[in-house]
């Protein structure tokens, strides 16, 4: 079967969602995201690419970019690619670090631009890992907020305040009320089933474990390690191989629980 072609934007910019390759995180500490955004920072100013939005999550990575003079698969190549060879030097491994194809959506119009930042911003506060959008280090919500994000001049915040007013602290101010709106917006992953982090998975499973080291799963008692197992089935967004991956054992130990 034939992949559907690219939605193509009549302005240029794109919302675009890259996952770890099967769902694997891919930002494990600070350097591995401190290294992504150096890298998009490069791209951005060797592609002449705009960047309105960004949000690193533990998995994934949503960008809202305008594409520059190569386009936006090049950039998002060029960006893949040298974080993946970083990543599998630093820790010790080969292979894929992102899946294959991204995923992209034209964005047309100015109310759906507004849409997709505060939706990129509110991810992490969905997930349940921040109390709110400006606590998260890794998005651009600190940037239109003015609060020193890293690294500086990564993304362009004129463009989406300008929609909102001339007057910038006019503009930010409006923005945050935005923001704090509420609302259900579906934006490019919406349709997706949802399916949790490595990161979020371990911690139900320590919650499980009762704060137990999870690497001490095959060291219990055998009866009592089965019922730890068989919860794990209970887990919601996850499945047996993402488990048994966490957990170190075979997807049929997971399955025969």
């Amino acid at each position: 079967m034939s992949r559907q072609a690219r939605e193509k934007s009549e302005t240029g910019i794109y919302h675009v969602m890259s996952r770890g390759i099967n769902r694997q995180d891919i930002f494990h500490d600070k350097e591995d995201s401190e290294r992504y955004l150096e890298t998009l920072m490069r791209v951005k100013e060797k592609q002449d690419i705009a960047l309105y939005g960004y949000c690193l999550m533990e998995n994934h990575v949503h960008l809202l970019i305008k594409e520059g003079k190569d386009g936006l698969a090049a950039a998002m190549k060029s960006i893949g690619t040298a974080y993946a060879r970083w990543y599998n030097w630093k820790y010790d491994r080969n292979g894929h670090v992102f899946q294959d194809r991204y995923k992209s959506e034209a964005v047309d119009k100015e109310a759906y631009l507004l849409t997709v930042v505060r939706y990129i911003h509110l991810n992490p506060v969905k997930a349940g890992l921040a109390k709110n959008p400006e606590s998260w280090d890794w998005s651009s919500c600190r940037a239109y907020y003015e609060m020193s994000p890293y690294p500086l001049g990564l993304t362009e915040t004129e463009f989406t305040l300008g929609i909102l007013s001339e007057n910038k602290e006019n503009a930010i101010s409006l923005f945050r009320e935005y923001m704090e709106e509420a609302n259900s917006d579906q934006c490019l992953d919406h349709d997706e089933k949802k399916r949790r982090s490595d990161g979020e998975v371990r911690q139900e499973i320590i919650r499980l474990m009762q704060g137990r080291n999870i690497q001490n799963i095959n060291s219990m008692p055998k009866e009592e390690r089965k019922a730890i197992l068989r919860n794990t089935k209970a887990i919601k967004g996850t499945n047996y191989r993402q488990i048994a991956r966490i957990l170190g054992v075979a997807p049929s130990t997971i399955f025969k629980a």
